[in-house]
């Protein structure tokens, strides 16, 4: 049985059976190398309880603690999330169903209701599961969301795959819904961009300063892990919902993207979907599909699936060659060739 615990300002105090325990839990606050922050130490209050007991008791105390700062952490910016919005007064935003855009315009809507305005960008580039899927999502906030045409693939800067494709692409995005913004009395578009994002290669990020967007997630610096354990907080079901960047990153940098293409790598990547895999990549290079899963569930993907039905099935959506990277699913693996050591950009690896 756990002890009892009460906390009294800033000292926790334990009891269990006839003895007592005090912990002082501001300490790690002022100082996390204190040695009252660390678990294997207590003050001892009263009686003669064993020094194993008190470390035990004491790591319960720590952990909890830290449980604590946690939870207090994901307040903090949520907190500072809804204030933002709050001096918005009014947002659109550029919602693709991703976990970080359908945070923000859960926050936007619990904060200005019908105020809030989400719209998604529809061309060949999104899966139509994807946008299914963000319907449902709006459906569930309770938002408005309305569904606009982006043509960017009637852009040859955009199919002729450039290291700074995303650029052109977020253009469109934002040069159709800034119109949109204007005439509805919105003054800006929100976007999703999050705080682990400028630390990438994202050239579609420049499109956007360019036309004046905002990134709240980014301004507050909330990173990736932060959106899904604020997600999480809240309850949104999708919380751990993997990441889904468009379709025409799936494929090397000046390889050309036809529609055709995009519906063939889509088609491939919701195949290995329904047999059970979620964090996923189909890469596609010409004619050869090239399969990426998490290093660790390789071994059971080759013992337990049957691999020429999956052949015959990736042949029939018009691949000829069907490979396994051994090296696993990485994101950014295809911006390898941006650095010359191959680590990605700066060293870091983008979201592809």
């Amino acid at each position: 049985m756990p002890p009892e615990m009460v906390k009294q300002n800033h000292w926790t105090l334990c009891a269990k059976g006839r003895h007592t325990y005090k912990f002082n839990c501001f300490a790690p606050i002022i100082n996390l190398k204190s040695p009252l922050a660390r678990p294997n130490s207590s003050l001892l209050v009263g009686g003669n309880g064993e020094k194993q007991e008190a470390r035990d008791l004491s790591r319960v105390v720590h952990e909890m603690f830290l449980q604590d700062m946690e939870v207090y952490n994901i307040e903090k910016k949520l907190a500072q999330l809804k204030n933002l919005f709050v001096e918005m007064e009014q947002a659109l935003i550029a919602y693709s169903g991703g976990i970080d855009s359908t945070l923000v315009a859960k926050v936007a809507y619990d904060v200005l209701g019908d105020r809030a305005l989400a719209v998604t960008a529809v061309s060949p580039s999104l899966l139509p599961e994807e946008l299914e899927a963000a319907k449902l999502q709006a459906l569930e906030i309770g938002m408005r969301h309305e569904l606009v045409e982006t043509k960017e693939m009637d852009n040859p800067q955009y199919t002729s795959n450039p290291v700074n494709r995303c650029y052109f692409c977020k253009s469109e995005l934002h040069d159709t819904l800034k119109p949109l913004a204007l005439k509805r009395g919105y003054s800006y578009v929100i976007d999703g961009i999050n705080g682990d994002d400028l630390k990438d290669y994202r050239p579609g990020i420049r499109a956007a300063k360019e036309r004046g967007a905002r990134s709240p997630l980014a301004e507050l610096g909330i990173t990736k892990m932060e959106v899904r354990e604020i997600s999480r907080f809240l309850e949104l079901p999708w919380w751990d919902k993997p990441a889904q960047p468009c379709l025409s990153s799936r494929f090397p940098y000046g390889e050309e993207i036809t529609v055709e293409k995009l519906h063939r790598v889509g088609r491939a990547e919701i195949y290995l979907r329904q047999l059970g895999y979620k964090n996923l990549r189909v890469r596609s290079q010409e004619d050869t599909a090239k399969i990426e899963l998490p290093p660790e569930e390789i071994k059971d993907f080759i013992l337990n699936t049957d691999l020429p039905e999956l052949v015959t099935a990736f042949q029939k959506l018009g691949f000829l060659f069907v490979t396994l990277d051994l090296e696993g699913y990485r994101s950014g693996k295809l911006n390898k060739v941006l650095t010359p050591n191959g680590s990605g950009y700066n060293g870091t690896s983008a979201k592809n």
